[in-house]
């Protein structure tokens, strides 16, 4: 359910918005979420505070004097992580129009220090003395005065939708770019379902406490929705949820969303996952991200190629590093790094990616090494394929990669496709780019095709070593003027550069384990079972037309790619000549008729 399609959310977030029919002149479009945003998180700590108000200020007073930190002792009053000492409200604030400023500022500060931080992050103060000057804080403060977000009219799950539109007209508003996406709820549902589903039994028990990352939270819709599922399998276990999130208002949004629901809000931190890691250490039984799509790392480059250069696969980034203007298979090194040892229980993780990180990067590149690790650790999963346009702000196809370090047997030594492409239903409405959805039908269907573990139409199943090919370098001598071959000192032919060409040749059945210590792969190039394949390879498609051609072993490099549509394509033969013939002497009588129409 998305807010537009329920009245009462509906009503809620279009009067919420109306405010920016105050903004207009003031106020550039791309600017509204600075006043709104804010003011709808105020607004709800407000309600939510009402049934405790009156004994936090009792308790305030009480302890006035004779405690250094009476934050604890506040909390308990509160019964929750965050209040308020200040006598204000909301109405009264919009009572007092010739004070509303100082009043909004004084209410402001009289919030716990935790959502004091949450609120700062807003930079909302700026706003504040904006509107006072153009004379519109009262006006603003009224309308916001007139909303009931108490959470008996709204519930956090509610809640959480309308932060999710708001923040959706925003984006549209000031046209991001198609990498600064939200993720709608039906996909985030789908993606913690696959994760979640190897584990079902487990997460069914009495005392099932688990742990969960996002390095890439944004406003927090993946956390809840998590703990949202995992609640209606098991409303006896508990999700403890974690993550990290760059920009200001997405992490003041996400921290308030979870104080608001009686979880630790200081388990999300603010920071560049890349250069701010601000989990260092730690491990976690489920990690889930949905990363801007083809966003550049050019700012980070200096910490990211440091640690890859001292720390090595003591560090995050040792695999290998991806072209400077994308930055996607970073957050999955970074992921990889959080996840707990097999022998402390091990961790699943899913990843929303573009087509980008299937295939992208020649052999030896950063890209390859990164899924060649991936690979032959044998982490890999599976990789769903979704339809387009489910995004609201990009149309493009999209893809889960599943990665787990405890896989069941079955499922060791191979990875599983899953094309879900057509399995949608097109929008009533559209929403910005998102034109389709899945519903909850086509969600369990995804995640039977998953959880079968069954090859047919819609799943491929493939050992690792599919994945992977060796680019050969293939030569042919360099001829003279008399059209021989031209040698060098040892009597061996020179190589033509102009006839120079490469080739994919697949490798070995049964691919050694990954070994971090290989070299870029030379140890493994040089066995025996390669070079047996190369040699076949060369004699049955390259000799037959090309009888001097040889293989420069020395230039050899080991690549990975994914190519899923390519296992998944269906041949379509074109329709017979003389049925396309006949439709085209149709149109042809057609026009013929209209022209004679017009020139009567």
């Amino acid at each position: 359910m998305s807010v537009s399609q329920s009245g009462s959310f509906g009503d809620k977030v279009n009067f919420i918005w109306s405010v920016a029919d105050l903004l207009r002149g003031d106020y550039k479009q791309s600017e509204y979420g600075k006043v709104i945003l804010p003011l709808t998180v105020i607004r709800r700590l407000d309600c939510v505070m009402a049934d405790t108000r009156d004994a936090v200020i009792a308790r305030a007073e009480a302890l006035a004097g004779k405690v250094t930190d009476p934050d604890q002792a506040l909390q308990v009053a509160a019964g929750r992580e965050f209040y308020n000492t200040s006598p204000l409200t909301f109405d009264k604030l919009a009572a007092d129009p010739a004070n509303v400023a100082t009043n909004l500022e004084a209410y402001i500060a009289g919030f716990s220090p935790g959502a004091q931080e949450v609120i700062a992050r807003f930079r909302f103060d700026d706003q504040i003395r904006k509107l006072e000057e153009a004379d519109l804080l009262y006006q603003v403060v009224g309308k916001f005065a007139g909303v009931d977000l108490h959470p008996d009219a709204v519930d956090n799950t509610q809640m959480g939708y309308i932060y999710e539109e708001l923040i959706r007209r925003f984006s549209e508003q000031s046209n991001e770019t198609a990498g600064e996406h939200f993720t709608p709820r039906e996909v985030i549902r789908l993606m913690v379902d696959l994760l979640f589903t190897e584990d079902d039994q487990a997460l069914r028990g009495d005392a099932a406490v688990r742990t969960l990352f996002d390095p890439a939270c944004g406003t927090g819709g993946m956390l809840a929705v998590a703990t949202e599922r995992l609640h209606e399998m098991n409303p006896r276990a508990h999700l403890e949820v974690f993550g990290q999130e760059l920009n200001d208002e997405s992490f003041a949004m996400c921290r308030s969303d979870l104080m608001l629901k009686g979880q630790t809000s200081t388990n999300v931190q603010q920071g560049n996952s890349f250069s701010q890691d601000r989990f260092t250490g730690r491990r976690f039984d489920y990690l889930l991200a949905n990363p801007p799509f083809g966003v550049e790392w050019k700012k980070v480059q200096e910490a990211v190629k440091t640690e890859a250069k001292n720390l090595g696969f003591g560090g995050r980034f040792g695999a290998g590093l991806p072209r400077i203007n994308d930055g996607s298979l970073l957050f999955i090194q970074h992921m990889i790094s959080k996840m707990k040892e097999p022998s402390e229980g091990g961790s699943r993780l899913a990843i929303v990616f573009n087509g980008s990180p299937l295939f992208t990067g020649a052999a030896g590149s950063g890209e390859s090494e990164i899924r060649r690790w991936i690979i032959e650790n044998d982490w890999l999963e599976a990789v769903v394929a979704l339809p387009d346009q489910l995004f609201y702000n990009t149309g493009i196809s999209t893809y889960f990669w599943i990665v787990s370090n405890r896989k069941s047997p079955e499922r060791r030594g191979r990875v599983q496709l899953v094309d879900a492409r057509d399995l949608f239903e097109k929008m009533p409405k559209s929403l910005g780019d998102k034109r389709k959805r899945i519903s909850e039908d086509q969600i369990a269907e995804i995640v039977r095709l998953y959880g079968d573990f069954t090859e047919g139409d819609r799943v491929k199943i493939f050992p690792n070593e599919s994945f992977g090919f060796q680019r050969i370098t293939v030569e042919r001598p360099l001829l003279d003027d008399d059209g021989q071959t031209v040698t060098d000192r040892k009597g061996a032919p020179k190589p033509d550069s102009s006839l120079r060409d490469q080739e994919n040749v697949p490798l070995p059945d049964g691919t050694p384990d990954w070994d971090e210590a290989d070299e870029g792969a030379a140890k493994r190039l040089a066995d025996p079972a390669h070079r047996a394949v190369v040699d076949a390879y060369v004699e049955a498609e390259i000799h037959p037309w090309v009888p001097d051609a040889w293989v420069d072993h020395t230039k050899t490099k080991i690549g990975y790619e994914i190519p899923l549509t390519r296992h998944f394509y269906k041949y379509v033969p074109p329709r017979p000549l003389e049925e396309i013939d006949a439709e085209l002497k149709a149109l042809e009588a057609e026009v013929q008729r209209l022209l004679a129409e017009v020139t009567e």
